[in-house]
């Protein structure tokens, strides 16, 4: 693991160019005067600045130095082998009064891989992660998760190991035991579940937006990337993890978050860590943590990655034996992501004929905490429909377990647009559209108010009142309907 000596030298150079907080600052000054190592770590640093200084000076009265020189001079007065580029990276392009001349020379002995430059290796940089990763066209990976919390009796934990191409889709590896088999497959917009135990299978067509939500699971190491890009991360240094050296990248930042999980409301915390392999610069390990107060606790592991996976078109053919039959909601799409009529705002019409209100939240787990409280059993559509089977059975025209079918695939089809309002509000939180809801205090009879307002671009809003009506109002025209 790392040391706390090695944490506090990430830090010293930014220290010597005066760009910490106070506090921070404090702290480090602190630790410094009472501790040898980083005194001397401090202190080489602050001659490899005033060198770059003396070679700026130079070359602005001699544009003619040689690089040669220039190289000798560092090498000599280079700080011990732990020194990395990272040190002088650091103090080129964040000291204000650092030449531009000089600094050009250190960049191009950098590149060119010096020696006495590379002790340890350079710093990894997320942005090169990323594309090396975007030159892989499959990969796999295995993820364990725990879900825990007041939300659920018991804990709930999964592993699973996935395949992945940018051609195909996803699929599991049919190589791990499992009970439940996944295909994600965007040519045919189609998920296809395999359940081994049961010998059944469900086929769950899907639309557009739901491309963009798989993109973003935090299971993807792009994403992951992309997220602590976007956020403020701490850099973790150099550490050794089953025997592999790896590099890390840390992020609190509630922003990391996937739509999926944003879309669960606001948490109470959140951590997101990545290790990337020290010598090929590609993902090794993610970990991450998610907390929703008492209600809910997400864990969840990434490892064991592998890269440029051979595959082929055939292997992310879902493969259903003869004797498992159709699970009952087969075929059924899955819950629209869009404001039409036959997505959210059927949903919200729905809810409210339900319950004479509307939902409190939209955050998918507290919407799916309301919709739980709903007794569909008496629900005007299910009876019926039991009525319907009541006399079928007493005529033998139907088995138990089809009646159990039908009126499952009833429930589901009378629940799917209340899903879709979660759905949308996970689109709304995915395109950064920043969403206002204002369901505890806007009903159906409010047909004035406004029930969600969203940023559809800087000068433009869309709106959805009480009433279920829609309007789209500029910058200005919102500013007065808030007056």
């Amino acid at each position: 693991m790392i040391m706390p000596c090695e944490k506090m030298q990430e830090k010293i150079a930014d220290y010597l160019l005066g760009i910490l907080s106070k506090e921070e600052s404090d702290s480090l000054a602190e630790h410094i005067s009472s501790c040898t190592d980083c005194s001397k770590y401090a202190q080489a640093l602050q001659n490899e600045n005033s060198l770059l200084l003396q070679l700026g000076e130079k070359l602005d009265a001699d544009m003619t130095i040689r690089q040669d020189k220039v190289i000798e001079a560092i090498k000599n007065h280079s700080p011990s082998t732990r020194t990395k580029v990272f040190s002088i990276g650091r103090i080129i392009m964040k000291s204000p009064i650092t030449k531009l001349a000089a600094a050009a020379v250190i960049i191009i002995a950098i590149l060119a891989g010096l020696p006495f430059l590379n002790n340890g290796g350079p710093g990894i940089a997320l942005a090169d992660v990323l594309e090396k990763i975007e030159q892989t066209r499959a990969y796999m990976y295995t993820v364990e998760m725990k879900i825990t919390g007041s939300m659920f009796p018991s804990a709930q934990e999964q592993k699973m190991t996935t395949i992945v191409s940018d051609d195909y889709g996803r699929k599991p590896n049919t190589g791990k035991t499992t009970t439940q088999e996944s295909y994600i497959l965007p040519e045919q917009k189609m998920i296809v579940t395999i359940m081994l135990e049961k010998k059944q299978y469900n086929r769950m067509p899907f639309g557009e937006e739901f491309i963009t939500i798989i993109k973003q699971q935090d299971n993807d190491p792009r994403e992951i990337i992309k997220k602590i890009m976007a956020c403020e991360y701490t850099e973790l240094g150099r550490s050794v993890i089953d025997g592999v050296e790896v590099e890390g990248f840390r992020t609190t930042d509630p922003a990391s978050l996937s739509a999926s999980s944003a879309s669960d409301g606001d948490p109470t915390s959140t951590e997101l860590t990545l290790w990337v392999d020290a010598e090929n610069w590609l993902p090794f390990r993610s970990e991450r943590d998610i907390k929703y107060g008492e209600k809910k606790q997400i864990s969840s592991a990434t490892y064991d990655y592998r890269w440029n996976v051979p595959v082929q078109a055939s292997d992310f053919e879902p493969v259903i034996p003869e004797d498992f039959k159709p699970f009952p909601t087969d075929g059924m799409k899955m819950p629209g992501m869009t404001e039409a009529d036959g997505d959210g705002i059927e949903g919200l019409k729905l809810f409210a004929e339900i319950t004479g209100r509307y939902p409190k939240k939209l955050n998918m787990m507290d919407l799916l905490q309301e919709i739980k409280a709903i007794d569909f059993l008496n629900l005007p559509q299910l009876i019926e429909k039991i009525d319907e089977l009541k006399k079928m059975s007493q005529n033998s025209e139907i088995s138990e377990e089809e009646i159990f079918d039908t009126i499952l695939k009833t429930t589901m089809d009378i629940m799917r647009p209340l899903q879709s309002i979660g759905f949308f509000y996970m689109t709304l939180v995915t395109d950064k559209k920043e969403p206002v809801y204002y369901g505890e205090s806007v009903g159906p009879d409010d047909a004035d108010k406004v029930l969600l307002k969203w940023k559809v671009s800087d000068d433009q809003f869309r709106v959805i009142f009480g009433d279920l009506t829609t309007e789209d109002l500029t910058a200005e025209q919102w500013k007065e309907f808030e007056r």
